[in-house]
């Protein structure tokens, strides 16, 4: 049977399966003859021109010229609806829960809002090290994103101007005696992130607590989202970090993969 060809024995309903098919080889071929579509569907000459009507009809093909077929931007838009649905977390946290385990630390998952970060997904060791310690965050608290590092994470995925618009529409507090209050050390800092692939939140937010933090592109491949490791600043050397640093970066590649970015 030809590529691309229907399999008429197998789907209940087979004008369905007709009208997929089409959609799918206009898909590989872009404009295409009726005569050659109708060759390569394996179907009679009348049956694809009566599809191809109902399908121009609804507004998914158009006829480019006197003999040629293509589809329309309606079936991208199509799946651009499908996608805006996607949950994220629902993709992601079987990723981020197994870094947790491996690592034996706390990992959380956030997307930006505003000049904040919100935390969607918080995920405990199962065996946590004797040293871990209970984080004061939880699903659904929101950080400044200058002084996060998720926050960090993400900013460096944005051009200049755009980070500098964040910084000026945030009220920037010392929150502890290492938090950053300039634009200047952020940008210095952004830059630093630029150049390692991931961003540190050096007891910048809360004493005690140091975090390793990646952004993630989402669904639309805007930088969106970010996932971060939490650990005890004592445990947190900077051997440490450069392990833990291998392991996240690992786990990003993962979750990119699977959101196709």
């Amino acid at each position: 049977m030809a590529a691309g060809s229907i399999n008429e024995t197998k789907n209940p309903v087979q004008s369905a399966e007709r009208i997929f098919g089409i959609l799918e080889a206009l898909a590989e071929t872009g404009p295409i003859g009726i005569m050659d579509l109708s060759t390569r569907l394996e179907l009679h000459k009348s049956t694809v021109h009566r599809l191809l009507m109902s399908l121009t009809c609804m507004g998914y093909v158009e006829q480019t010229d006197s003999s040629k077929y293509a589809l329309t931007f309606k079936i991208v838009q199509l799946s651009e609806k499908v996608i805006s649905k996607s949950d994220i977390v629902f993709i992601v946290h079987p990723l981020i829960a197994e870094l947790a385990n491996d690592c034996r630390e706390t990992v959380h998952f956030v997307q930006r809002r505003g000049t904040e970060v919100f935390y969607l997904d918080k995920v405990e060791s199962f065996n946590p090290q004797e040293s871990a310690i209970r984080m004061a965050s939880q699903v659904g608290l929101t950080r400044p994103m200058y002084c996060s590092a998720v926050g960090k994470a993400i900013l460096a995925e944005m051009k200049d101007e755009e980070i500098e618009s964040i910084w000026n529409n945030s009220i920037i507090e010392k929150k502890t005696e290492y938090t950053i209050t300039t634009r200047l050390e952020l940008m210095k800092e952004v830059n630093e992130i630029r150049r390692n692939g991931y961003a540190l939140d050096n007891e910048e937010n809360e004493l005690g607590v140091r975090c390793i933090a990646v952004c993630v592109h989402d669904l639309q491949g805007l930088p969106n989202n970010a996932f971060s490791i939490s650990a005890p600043a004592v445990r947190m050397t900077e051997d440490r970090v450069k392990q833990l640093a291998v392991d996240i970066l690992r786990t990003k590649e993962a979750i990119q993969k699977i959101l196709g970015r």
